[in-house]
Protein backbone atom coordinates (compact mmCIF):
# COMPACT_ATOMS: atom_id res chain seq x y z
CA UNK A 1 0.00 0.00 0.00
CA UNK A 2 1.68 3.11 -1.03
CA UNK A 3 1.90 5.79 1.76
CA UNK A 4 -0.32 8.82 0.82
CA UNK A 5 1.68 12.03 -0.16
CA UNK A 6 1.27 15.14 2.27
CA UNK A 7 0.12 18.67 0.49
CA UNK A 8 0.08 21.77 1.80
CA UNK A 9 -3.55 23.47 2.48
CA UNK A 10 -5.85 26.23 4.77
CA UNK A 11 -8.70 25.62 6.55
CA UNK A 12 -10.37 27.54 4.00
CA UNK A 13 -9.75 24.58 1.32
CA UNK A 14 -11.31 22.72 2.74
CA UNK A 15 -14.94 24.67 3.10
CA UNK A 16 -17.39 24.12 0.75
CA UNK A 17 -19.79 26.69 -0.67
CA UNK A 18 -22.67 25.08 1.09
CA UNK A 19 -24.59 26.69 3.54
CA UNK A 20 -23.78 25.05 7.04
CA UNK A 21 -27.18 24.16 8.26
CA UNK A 22 -27.05 23.59 11.97
CA UNK A 23 -29.12 25.27 14.40
CA UNK A 24 -27.43 28.53 16.26
CA UNK A 25 -24.99 27.60 19.06
CA UNK A 26 -24.65 23.60 18.14
CA UNK A 27 -21.89 22.01 18.75
CA UNK A 28 -21.51 20.70 15.43
CA UNK A 29 -20.57 23.59 14.41
CA UNK A 30 -17.27 23.62 16.39
CA UNK A 31 -16.63 19.81 15.61
CA UNK A 32 -16.79 21.12 11.85
CA UNK A 33 -13.79 23.53 12.27
CA UNK A 34 -11.97 21.46 14.29
CA UNK A 35 -11.72 19.25 11.46
CA UNK A 36 -10.95 21.45 9.14
CA UNK A 37 -8.14 22.79 11.30
CA UNK A 38 -6.65 19.25 11.57
CA UNK A 39 -7.02 18.42 7.76
CA UNK A 40 -4.25 21.01 7.05
CA UNK A 41 -2.33 20.09 9.84
CA UNK A 42 -2.09 16.33 8.82
CA UNK A 43 -1.13 16.75 4.87
CA UNK A 44 -4.53 15.64 4.05
CA UNK A 45 -5.19 15.92 0.11
CA UNK A 46 -8.83 16.42 -0.77
CA UNK A 47 -8.68 14.41 -3.60
CA UNK A 48 -7.76 11.29 -1.66
CA UNK A 49 -10.04 12.43 1.58
CA UNK A 50 -13.41 10.66 2.05
CA UNK A 51 -16.34 11.75 4.55
CA UNK A 52 -19.01 9.31 4.87
CA UNK A 53 -22.00 9.82 6.85
CA UNK A 54 -25.45 8.31 7.88
CA UNK A 55 -28.49 9.73 8.99
CA UNK A 56 -28.59 12.47 11.56
CA UNK A 57 -27.47 16.16 12.16
CA UNK A 58 -23.90 14.53 12.16
CA UNK A 59 -24.46 13.39 8.77
CA UNK A 60 -25.03 16.64 6.92
CA UNK A 61 -21.23 16.47 7.27
CA UNK A 62 -19.63 15.55 4.01
CA UNK A 63 -21.52 18.44 2.55
CA UNK A 64 -19.34 20.85 4.44
CA UNK A 65 -16.42 19.40 3.94
CA UNK A 66 -14.25 19.58 0.70
CA UNK A 67 -13.72 16.67 -0.41
CA UNK A 68 -15.03 13.32 -1.53
CA UNK A 69 -18.06 12.01 0.06
CA UNK A 70 -21.17 9.65 0.87
CA UNK A 71 -24.24 10.66 2.86
CA UNK A 72 -25.79 7.30 3.18
CA UNK A 73 -28.59 5.47 4.72
CA UNK A 74 -29.97 5.06 8.24
CA UNK A 75 -27.10 3.33 10.14
CA UNK A 76 -25.40 2.30 7.24
CA UNK A 77 -22.26 4.36 6.98
CA UNK A 78 -19.73 1.73 8.12
CA UNK A 79 -20.80 -0.94 5.50
CA UNK A 80 -20.26 2.34 2.74
CA UNK A 81 -17.23 2.78 4.43
CA UNK A 82 -15.66 -0.52 4.53
CA UNK A 83 -16.27 -1.14 0.76
CA UNK A 84 -14.60 2.07 -0.17
CA UNK A 85 -11.58 1.23 2.06
CA UNK A 86 -11.74 -2.32 0.04
CA UNK A 87 -12.11 -1.00 -3.16
CA UNK A 88 -9.40 1.99 -2.61
CA UNK A 89 -7.03 1.11 0.78
CA UNK A 90 -4.78 4.25 -0.17
CA UNK A 91 -8.23 6.66 0.28
CA UNK A 92 -8.42 8.55 4.01
CA UNK A 93 -11.74 7.59 5.05
CA UNK A 94 -13.23 9.53 7.58
CA UNK A 95 -16.80 8.15 9.03
CA UNK A 96 -19.41 10.72 11.01
CA UNK A 97 -22.05 9.12 13.17
CA UNK A 98 -24.31 10.11 16.05
CA UNK A 99 -25.19 8.30 18.80
CA UNK A 100 -28.60 7.42 17.00
CA UNK A 101 -27.47 6.13 13.74
CA UNK A 102 -24.30 4.81 15.19
CA UNK A 103 -25.27 2.78 18.20
CA UNK A 104 -29.03 1.99 17.56
CA UNK A 105 -30.30 1.10 14.33
CA UNK A 106 -26.18 0.81 13.42
CA UNK A 107 -25.16 -0.48 16.12
CA UNK A 108 -24.58 -4.32 14.32
CA UNK A 109 -22.79 -2.42 11.76
CA UNK A 110 -20.72 -0.26 14.12
CA UNK A 111 -19.60 -3.53 15.81
CA UNK A 112 -18.33 -5.04 12.65
CA UNK A 113 -16.71 -2.62 11.16
CA UNK A 114 -14.29 -1.77 14.87
CA UNK A 115 -13.95 -5.95 14.92
CA UNK A 116 -12.28 -6.13 12.01
CA UNK A 117 -10.33 -2.91 12.48
CA UNK A 118 -11.16 -1.32 8.94
CA UNK A 119 -8.42 0.88 8.51
CA UNK A 120 -10.37 4.52 8.90
CA UNK A 121 -11.06 7.53 11.67
CA UNK A 122 -14.86 6.80 12.79
CA UNK A 123 -16.52 10.28 14.70
CA UNK A 124 -19.34 9.68 16.77
CA UNK A 125 -20.97 12.74 18.19
CA UNK A 126 -22.90 12.25 21.51
CA UNK A 127 -25.68 14.01 22.24
CA UNK A 128 -27.69 11.80 23.96
CA UNK A 129 -30.59 12.62 22.14
CA UNK A 130 -31.93 12.23 18.63
CA UNK A 131 -31.93 15.80 17.04
CA UNK A 132 -32.81 15.70 13.38
CA UNK A 133 -36.10 14.28 13.84
CA UNK A 134 -37.29 16.27 16.93
CA UNK A 135 -36.13 15.04 20.37
CA UNK A 136 -36.75 12.02 21.13
CA UNK A 137 -34.36 9.90 23.54
CA UNK A 138 -31.57 8.15 22.13
CA UNK A 139 -29.52 4.58 22.84
CA UNK A 140 -26.79 7.10 25.62
CA UNK A 141 -29.95 8.91 26.61
CA UNK A 142 -29.84 9.05 31.12
CA UNK A 143 -31.83 7.21 32.85
CA UNK A 144 -35.04 9.64 33.46
CA UNK A 145 -34.71 11.96 30.37
CA UNK A 146 -37.89 13.39 29.55
CA UNK A 147 -38.09 13.81 25.57
CA UNK A 148 -42.13 13.27 23.58
CA UNK A 149 -40.96 9.31 23.50
CA UNK A 150 -40.38 9.42 27.24
CA UNK A 151 -42.55 12.14 28.37
CA UNK A 152 -42.30 10.08 32.38
CA UNK A 153 -38.43 9.95 31.97
CA UNK A 154 -36.38 7.24 30.45
CA UNK A 155 -36.29 3.99 31.61
CA UNK A 156 -33.17 2.68 29.87
CA UNK A 157 -29.93 1.89 31.02
CA UNK A 158 -27.86 4.39 28.29
CA UNK A 159 -25.53 2.82 26.43
CA UNK A 160 -21.38 3.81 26.95
CA UNK A 161 -19.98 4.15 23.32
CA UNK A 162 -16.40 4.00 24.64
CA UNK A 163 -17.40 0.70 26.15
CA UNK A 164 -18.82 -0.59 23.32
CA UNK A 165 -16.44 0.15 21.29
CA UNK A 166 -13.96 -2.02 23.43
CA UNK A 167 -16.15 -4.70 23.40
CA UNK A 168 -16.30 -4.67 19.53
CA UNK A 169 -12.47 -5.09 19.90
CA UNK A 170 -11.57 -1.43 18.90
CA UNK A 171 -7.96 -0.43 18.75
CA UNK A 172 -7.84 2.84 19.22
CA UNK A 173 -10.82 4.21 21.49
CA UNK A 174 -10.58 8.07 22.68
CA UNK A 175 -12.96 10.84 23.57
CA UNK A 176 -13.31 14.54 23.36
CA UNK A 177 -15.25 17.61 23.43
CA UNK A 178 -17.09 19.67 20.46
CA UNK A 179 -15.61 23.10 22.21
CA UNK A 180 -12.52 21.66 23.28
CA UNK A 181 -9.21 23.29 22.13
CA UNK A 182 -7.78 19.73 22.78
CA UNK A 183 -10.22 18.15 19.99
CA UNK A 184 -7.45 18.57 17.17
CA UNK A 185 -4.94 16.68 19.04
CA UNK A 186 -7.35 13.96 19.51
CA UNK A 187 -7.90 13.49 16.04
CA UNK A 188 -4.56 13.73 15.17
CA UNK A 189 -3.81 10.69 17.01
CA UNK A 190 -6.81 8.84 15.63
CA UNK A 191 -5.23 9.50 12.74
CA UNK A 192 -1.45 8.12 13.09
CA UNK A 193 -3.31 5.42 14.09
CA UNK A 194 -3.50 2.25 11.51
CA UNK A 195 -6.86 0.83 11.73
CA UNK A 196 -10.40 1.66 12.62
CA UNK A 197 -9.90 4.48 15.41
CA UNK A 198 -12.99 5.75 17.36
CA UNK A 199 -13.42 8.67 18.95
CA UNK A 200 -16.65 10.08 20.88
CA UNK A 201 -17.00 13.42 20.77
CA UNK A 202 -19.45 15.46 23.18
CA UNK A 203 -21.60 17.80 21.38
CA UNK A 204 -24.03 19.92 22.78
CA UNK A 205 -27.48 19.79 21.26
CA UNK A 206 -28.52 23.48 22.07
CA UNK A 207 -32.16 22.81 21.27
CA UNK A 208 -33.24 19.43 22.65
CA UNK A 209 -30.87 18.56 25.19
CA UNK A 210 -29.00 21.91 25.84
CA UNK A 211 -26.10 21.97 28.65
CA UNK A 212 -26.50 18.26 29.29
CA UNK A 213 -22.52 18.00 29.55
CA UNK A 214 -22.06 21.28 31.36
CA UNK A 215 -21.19 19.68 34.38
CA UNK A 216 -17.67 18.88 32.61
CA UNK A 217 -18.13 20.29 29.54
CA UNK A 218 -18.88 24.09 29.91
CA UNK A 219 -16.33 26.05 28.00
CA UNK A 220 -15.59 27.67 31.43
CA UNK A 221 -15.54 26.37 34.87
CA UNK A 222 -15.73 22.78 34.47
CA UNK A 223 -11.62 22.45 33.71
CA UNK A 224 -11.57 20.45 37.14
CA UNK A 225 -13.98 17.66 36.11
CA UNK A 226 -11.68 16.79 32.94
CA UNK A 227 -8.99 14.04 33.12
CA UNK A 228 -6.88 14.89 30.09
CA UNK A 229 -5.13 11.68 29.27
CA UNK A 230 -1.67 11.12 27.98
CA UNK A 231 0.45 8.23 27.25
CA UNK A 232 2.85 7.54 29.88
CA UNK A 233 1.98 10.56 31.98
CA UNK A 234 0.23 10.68 35.61
CA UNK A 235 -3.66 10.90 35.38
CA UNK A 236 -3.87 14.26 36.94
CA UNK A 237 -7.04 16.42 37.02
CA UNK A 238 -8.71 20.06 38.45
CA UNK A 239 -4.94 21.36 38.06
CA UNK A 240 -2.69 19.04 39.40
CA UNK A 241 -4.21 18.74 43.04
CA UNK A 242 -5.90 15.41 42.52
CA UNK A 243 -5.20 12.41 40.84
CA UNK A 244 -6.50 8.64 39.93
CA UNK A 245 -4.84 6.06 42.24
CA UNK A 246 -5.59 1.99 41.70
CA UNK A 247 -6.78 0.17 44.64
CA UNK A 248 -5.34 -3.41 44.42
CA UNK A 249 -7.80 -4.68 47.02
CA UNK A 250 -11.25 -3.35 45.24
CA UNK A 251 -9.59 -3.36 41.61
CA UNK A 252 -10.72 0.05 41.07
CA UNK A 253 -9.92 3.70 40.95
CA UNK A 254 -9.84 6.26 43.63
CA UNK A 255 -9.26 9.93 43.76
CA UNK A 256 -6.58 11.10 45.70
CA UNK A 257 -5.41 14.28 46.74
CA UNK A 258 -2.06 15.39 45.63
CA UNK A 259 -0.16 17.98 47.53
CA UNK A 260 2.92 20.18 46.17
CA UNK A 261 3.15 18.56 43.19
CA UNK A 262 4.44 15.13 44.56
CA UNK A 263 1.69 12.50 42.45
CA UNK A 264 4.03 9.44 43.15
CA UNK A 265 3.42 9.99 46.98
CA UNK A 266 -0.06 10.00 46.32
CA UNK A 267 0.20 6.99 44.74
CA UNK A 268 -1.40 8.71 41.20
CA UNK A 269 -1.49 5.87 38.06
CA UNK A 270 0.73 6.49 35.11
CA UNK A 271 -1.67 6.16 31.95
CA UNK A 272 -0.78 3.67 29.40
CA UNK A 273 -2.68 3.44 26.01
CA UNK A 274 -1.78 -0.38 25.69
CA UNK A 275 -3.50 -1.61 28.95
CA UNK A 276 -6.76 -2.41 27.68
CA UNK A 277 -8.09 -2.99 31.18
CA UNK A 278 -7.43 0.10 32.21
CA UNK A 279 -9.02 1.56 29.22
CA UNK A 280 -11.90 -0.27 29.77
CA UNK A 281 -12.07 0.74 33.76
CA UNK A 282 -11.39 4.37 32.18
CA UNK A 283 -14.38 4.16 29.44
CA UNK A 284 -16.54 2.98 32.69
CA UNK A 285 -15.85 5.45 34.89
CA UNK A 286 -18.73 6.67 36.20
CA UNK A 287 -18.65 10.75 36.71
CA UNK A 288 -18.93 12.19 40.07
CA UNK A 289 -17.20 12.10 42.04
CA UNK A 290 -14.84 11.06 39.58
CA UNK A 291 -13.52 12.66 36.81
CA UNK A 292 -14.66 12.48 32.90
CA UNK A 293 -11.72 10.57 31.14
CA UNK A 294 -10.51 12.19 28.02
CA UNK A 295 -8.19 12.16 25.37
CA UNK A 296 -6.63 8.57 24.43
CA UNK A 297 -8.40 5.73 26.12
CA UNK A 298 -6.38 3.37 24.51
CA UNK A 299 -4.40 2.41 21.24
CA UNK A 300 -2.85 -0.77 20.34
CA UNK A 301 -2.36 -1.05 16.53
CA UNK A 302 -2.79 -4.68 15.22
CA UNK A 303 -3.11 -6.02 11.33
CA UNK A 304 -5.73 -3.80 9.44
CA UNK A 305 -8.57 -5.63 7.89
CA UNK A 306 -8.18 -4.42 3.80
CA UNK A 307 -4.60 -5.60 4.71
CA UNK A 308 -5.40 -9.31 5.15
CA UNK A 309 -8.20 -8.96 2.25
CA UNK A 310 -5.36 -7.61 -0.35
CA UNK A 311 -2.63 -10.17 1.15
CA UNK A 312 -5.65 -13.26 0.87
CA UNK A 313 -6.10 -11.82 -2.89
CA UNK A 314 -2.59 -11.72 -3.75
CA UNK A 315 -2.31 -15.33 -2.22
CA UNK A 316 -5.25 -16.18 -4.91
CA UNK A 317 -3.85 -15.40 -7.68
CA UNK A 318 -0.25 -16.17 -7.14
CA UNK A 319 0.84 -18.37 -10.06
CA UNK A 320 -2.09 -18.08 -11.51
CA UNK A 321 -2.64 -17.55 -15.83
CA UNK A 322 -5.41 -15.03 -16.35
CA UNK A 323 -7.35 -16.87 -18.90
CA UNK A 324 -10.57 -16.31 -19.01
CA UNK A 325 -11.50 -18.68 -21.98
CA UNK A 326 -9.70 -21.45 -19.99
CA UNK A 327 -11.28 -20.82 -16.82
CA UNK A 328 -14.59 -21.44 -18.56
CA UNK A 329 -13.26 -24.93 -21.05
CA UNK A 330 -12.23 -26.21 -17.55
CA UNK A 331 -13.79 -28.91 -16.14
CA UNK A 332 -17.20 -30.77 -16.88
CA UNK A 333 -18.41 -28.69 -19.69
CA UNK A 334 -20.98 -29.50 -22.13
CA UNK A 335 -21.89 -28.73 -25.87
CA UNK A 336 -25.11 -27.95 -26.59
CA UNK A 337 -26.70 -28.46 -30.27
CA UNK A 338 -30.13 -28.48 -32.30
CA UNK A 339 -32.92 -25.56 -32.11
CA UNK A 340 -36.56 -25.13 -31.09
CA UNK A 341 -37.35 -27.51 -34.28
CA UNK A 342 -35.10 -29.82 -33.18
CA UNK A 343 -34.63 -29.99 -30.26
CA UNK A 344 -31.83 -32.09 -28.47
Amino acid sequence: MNAPVKIETTLKDWETDQEVRWCPGCGDYAILKAVQRTLPQLGSDPANTVFISGIGCSSRFPYYIESYGFHTIHGRAPAVATGVKLANPDLDVWLVTGDGDGLSIGGNHMMHVLRRNVNMQIMLFNNEIYGLTKGQYSPTSREGTRTPTSPIGSVDHPANPCAFALGSGARFVARGIDVSKNLPDVLKAAHAHQGAAFVEIFQNCIVYNKDVFDAFAAPKGAEGQQLWLADGEPMLFDKGTKGLAFDAEKLAFTVVDVVDGDWQAAGVRVHDVKNRVMAHMLAELPFDPFPMPLGVLYDDPAPTYESAVIAEREASVSGKEANLAKLLSGGQTWTVDGSAQDPV
